[in-house]
Protein backbone atom coordinates (compact mmCIF):
# COMPACT_ATOMS: atom_id res chain seq x y z
CA UNK A 1 0.00 0.00 0.00
CA UNK A 2 1.21 3.50 -0.87
CA UNK A 3 0.01 6.89 0.31
CA UNK A 4 0.60 10.57 -0.30
CA UNK A 5 -0.49 13.58 1.73
CA UNK A 6 -1.04 17.23 0.93
CA UNK A 7 -2.05 20.11 3.15
CA UNK A 8 -3.97 23.31 2.69
CA UNK A 9 -5.23 26.14 4.84
CA UNK A 10 -8.04 28.66 4.85
CA UNK A 11 -9.40 31.24 7.27
CA UNK A 12 -13.13 31.20 7.93
CA UNK A 13 -15.69 31.85 10.63
CA UNK A 14 -18.45 29.58 11.83
CA UNK A 15 -21.13 29.21 14.49
CA UNK A 16 -22.20 25.82 15.72
CA UNK A 17 -25.89 25.23 16.24
CA UNK A 18 -26.14 23.85 19.76
CA UNK A 19 -28.38 21.03 21.00
CA UNK A 20 -30.68 23.47 22.84
CA UNK A 21 -31.38 25.36 19.59
CA UNK A 22 -29.10 28.30 20.34
CA UNK A 23 -26.11 29.28 18.25
CA UNK A 24 -22.65 29.84 19.64
CA UNK A 25 -20.96 33.19 18.96
CA UNK A 26 -19.41 33.50 15.53
CA UNK A 27 -15.67 33.00 15.68
CA UNK A 28 -12.76 32.50 13.30
CA UNK A 29 -10.25 29.73 12.77
CA UNK A 30 -7.20 29.17 10.65
CA UNK A 31 -8.45 25.83 9.34
CA UNK A 32 -5.58 23.51 8.44
CA UNK A 33 -6.46 20.60 6.20
CA UNK A 34 -4.48 17.41 5.59
CA UNK A 35 -5.57 14.90 2.97
CA UNK A 36 -4.15 11.40 2.61
CA UNK A 37 -4.75 9.40 -0.56
CA UNK A 38 -3.74 5.75 -0.72
CA UNK A 39 -3.45 3.12 -3.39
CA UNK A 40 -2.54 -0.57 -3.50
CA UNK A 41 -0.40 0.09 -6.58
CA UNK A 42 1.31 2.92 -8.41
CA UNK A 43 0.12 4.45 -11.67
CA UNK A 44 2.05 4.63 -14.97
CA UNK A 45 4.22 7.42 -13.55
CA UNK A 46 4.93 5.24 -10.50
CA UNK A 47 2.99 7.57 -8.22
CA UNK A 48 -0.18 7.25 -6.18
CA UNK A 49 -1.33 10.51 -7.75
CA UNK A 50 0.56 13.59 -8.83
CA UNK A 51 1.03 15.81 -5.75
CA UNK A 52 0.25 18.93 -7.78
CA UNK A 53 -3.05 17.48 -9.02
CA UNK A 54 -4.11 16.68 -5.46
CA UNK A 55 -2.96 20.09 -4.16
CA UNK A 56 -4.90 21.87 -6.92
CA UNK A 57 -8.04 19.83 -6.25
CA UNK A 58 -7.88 20.62 -2.53
CA UNK A 59 -7.27 24.32 -3.26
CA UNK A 60 -10.31 24.40 -5.58
CA UNK A 61 -12.47 23.06 -2.76
CA UNK A 62 -11.30 25.29 0.09
CA UNK A 63 -10.65 28.53 -1.83
CA UNK A 64 -14.37 29.50 -1.97
CA UNK A 65 -14.45 29.21 1.84
CA UNK A 66 -11.56 31.65 2.34
CA UNK A 67 -12.55 34.61 4.54
CA UNK A 68 -16.18 33.50 4.57
CA UNK A 69 -18.67 32.42 7.21
CA UNK A 70 -19.16 28.68 6.71
CA UNK A 71 -22.75 29.05 7.96
CA UNK A 72 -23.49 30.96 4.73
CA UNK A 73 -22.20 28.19 2.44
CA UNK A 74 -24.18 25.06 1.50
CA UNK A 75 -24.57 22.56 3.05
CA UNK A 76 -23.62 24.38 6.26
CA UNK A 77 -26.14 27.17 5.68
CA UNK A 78 -29.09 25.17 7.06
CA UNK A 79 -28.76 21.43 7.06
CA UNK A 80 -25.26 20.60 8.31
CA UNK A 81 -23.57 21.99 11.41
CA UNK A 82 -20.18 23.45 10.38
CA UNK A 83 -18.18 21.41 12.89
CA UNK A 84 -14.62 20.40 12.09
CA UNK A 85 -15.87 16.84 11.64
CA UNK A 86 -18.44 17.90 9.04
CA UNK A 87 -15.95 20.21 7.29
CA UNK A 88 -13.58 17.23 6.94
CA UNK A 89 -16.42 15.06 5.64
CA UNK A 90 -17.46 17.73 3.11
CA UNK A 91 -13.91 18.10 1.81
CA UNK A 92 -13.71 14.32 1.36
CA UNK A 93 -17.05 14.24 -0.50
CA UNK A 94 -16.00 17.02 -2.87
CA UNK A 95 -12.54 15.56 -3.40
CA UNK A 96 -13.50 11.90 -3.95
CA UNK A 97 -14.75 12.30 -7.55
CA UNK A 98 -11.37 13.79 -8.50
CA UNK A 99 -9.37 10.78 -7.33
CA UNK A 100 -8.59 8.21 -10.02
CA UNK A 101 -9.02 4.59 -8.86
CA UNK A 102 -7.47 2.49 -7.51
CA UNK A 103 -6.34 5.49 -5.44
CA UNK A 104 -8.83 6.66 -2.84
CA UNK A 105 -9.07 9.03 0.07
CA UNK A 106 -7.75 7.45 3.26
CA UNK A 107 -8.47 10.40 5.54
CA UNK A 108 -9.15 14.11 5.76
CA UNK A 109 -7.96 15.88 8.88
CA UNK A 110 -9.09 19.37 9.84
CA UNK A 111 -7.37 21.33 12.58
CA UNK A 112 -9.33 24.26 14.03
CA UNK A 113 -6.74 25.25 16.61
CA UNK A 114 -3.46 23.80 17.87
CA UNK A 115 -4.16 20.41 19.37
CA UNK A 116 -7.79 20.33 18.15
CA UNK A 117 -8.22 18.00 15.17
CA UNK A 118 -11.11 16.19 13.57
CA UNK A 119 -10.37 13.26 11.29
CA UNK A 120 -12.79 11.82 8.76
CA UNK A 121 -12.21 8.32 7.37
CA UNK A 122 -14.41 7.65 4.33
CA UNK A 123 -16.12 4.26 4.28
CA UNK A 124 -13.82 1.49 3.10
CA UNK A 125 -10.77 3.72 3.61
CA UNK A 126 -8.92 1.13 5.67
Amino acid sequence: MYAIEVTGEFVATHQLRLADGSVEPRHSHNWRVRVRVRSPRLDKLETVLDFHVLEAALADIIEPWQNRNLNDIPPFDQRVNPSAERVAQRIAALLAPRIVPPARIALVQVTEAPGCRAIYFPENSW
